[in-house]
């Protein structure tokens, strides 16, 4: 299955040293400016942490006591895994 997006030419404004220094992160990436830029702001935009994430987020926002780990039986605890 052969999947396309849409995409849409736009303008921005950037300030001359921030448009300097992400053309030598893209460089350092083999990647084209575009393409760079692109991806670091899907990387911002989709980063939502899934249901089980948001979850132990808020166990430990609430101050519920937690189990503590037994860093003593650490090969134990990878064992129980």
């Amino acid at each position: 299955m052969i999947s396309s997006t849409t995409k849409v030419q736009t303008a921005f404004r950037f300030d001359k040293d921030l448009i300097r220094r992400l053309k030598i992160k893209a460089k350092k990436e083999n990647r084209s400016l575009n393409n760079y830029v692109e991806t670091v702001l899907m990387d911002i935009v989709y980063d939502e942490p899934n249901i089980e994430t948001v979850a132990a987020i808020d166990e430990v926002r609430s101050g519920k006591q937690l189990e503590k780990l037994d860093v003593d039986n650490l090969e134990g605890f990878v064992a129980e895994l």
